[in-house]
C-alpha cells in the first residue's frame, strides 16, 4: 500500500493543474477577446500593438518554470545533473520557429478582432476545432469521431450563416471591404491556430522531451514578432497620444492594455 501512494498524489496533482489550467484558459479565452475588444471601440487603432500584447505576458510563465525547476531539485536523484535550461536544441530552433508562426497569428486575429463585433469574431474563431482536427489527421493521424465530427460540422455552418448574413452585426459606418477583410483575416487566425496546436504536439513527439522551456521561449520570439512590426508601423511613438485620446481616459487606457497583456 505504501508504494502506491507517491502514484495517487502524483495524479492528484496533474489534475489539479488540468483544473487549474482549464480555469486560468477559460479566463484568458473569454476576458481576453473582451477586453481587446474594448479597446478598439473607444479609441484604440493600433493592430501591431495589439498584436504584440497576445504574447507580452509571457513572462508570467516564469513561475510555473520555477516552480517545475525546484521541484526537480528536490526530487532528482543527487548523483544526477539538474539543468536549468532543460532544453536540447532542435527543439529550440523548432519553438523559435513555432514562435514566428504564433506572431504572425496574432496580427491576424488583432486586426480581425479590430474589424469585427465579439459574437462573431468569437464563432469564426471557434471554427479552429475543425481545422485543428484536420491538422490532427494530417500530422498526427488522429482518427475522426462522432463527436469532433458534429461539433466541426455545427461551427462551420455557423461561420457561413455568419458570411452570407454579415450585414446584421457589422458595426456602424463601417465600410463592406473593411468588414469582409477583417472576417478573412479571423478565418485565417482560426486558420493558423489550428495548424499551430498540431505542430506543437508534433514538435514534442520528435524531440522526445518534457514540455519545459519552449512555450516560453515560443511567447519570447512571437513578442519580438511583434516588437518588430510595431517599430516598422512607429506605434511605440503614438502610444501616449493614444492613451490621451481614448475616449474612457488615459488611466482606463493603460488599465484595458495591461489587463490584456496579463489575460491574454
Amino acid at each position: 500500500m505504501e508504494a502506491k501512494e507517491p502514484k495517487r498524489d502524483g495524479t492528484t496533482m496533474r489534475k489539479a493543474l488540468l483544473v487549474i489550467n482549464c480555469i486560468i484558459l477559460s479566463i484568458g479565452n473569454c476576458g481576453g477577446p473582451l477586453i481587446m475588444r474594448l479597446y478598439f471601440i473607444h479609441g484604440g487603432n493600433r493592430i501591431w500593438f495589439s498584436s504584440w500584447l497576445e504574447t507580452a505576458g509571457c513572462p508570467i510563465i516564469l513561475f510555473p518554470i520555477a516552480c517545475a525547476y525546484m521541484h526537480r531539485s528536490r526530487t532528482a536523484d543527487p548523483t544526477s545533473e539538474n539543468k536549468l535550461f532543460y532544453m536540447e536544441r532542435p527543439l529550440f530552433l523548432a519553438a523559435i520557429v513555432l514562435g514566428i508562426i504564433t506572431g504572425i497569428d496574432n496580427y491576424f486575429y488583432s486586426y480581425g478582432l479590430s474589424r469585427l463585433p465579439i459574437s462573431t469574431s468569437s464563432l469564426i474563431i471557434a471554427s479552429q476545432l475543425a481545422f485543428t482536427a484536420g491538422f490532427d489527421f494530417l500530422l498526427l493521424k488522429q482518427k475522426f469521431t462522432a463527436y469532433s465530427i458534429n461539433a466541426v460540422f455545427l461551427l462551420t455552418i455557423g461561420a457561413g450563416v455568419l458570411a452570407l448574413h454579415s450585414s446584421s452585426d457589422r458595426p456602424a459606418n463601417e465600410p463592406n471591404r473593411e468588414y469582409i477583410t477583417g472576417f478573412v483575416m479571423t478565418l485565417a487566425a482560426s486558420a493558423l491556430y489550428g495548424f499551430i496546436l498540431p505542430l506543437v504536439e508534433l514538435t514534442y513527439k520528435k524531440a522526445k522531451q518534457e514540455i519545459s522551456y519552449a512555450q516560453l521561449v515560443m511567447c519570447l520570439v512571437a513578442t519580438a514578432f511583434g516588437t518588430v512590426g510595431m517599430l516598422i508601423n512607429n506605434d511605440f511613438k503614438v502610444v501616449g497620444r493614444e492613451a490621451r485620446e481614448f475616449e474612457l481616459g488615459e488611466t482606463k487606457y493603460y488599465v484595458v492594455v495591461i489587463s490584456s497583456a496579463i489575460i491574454r
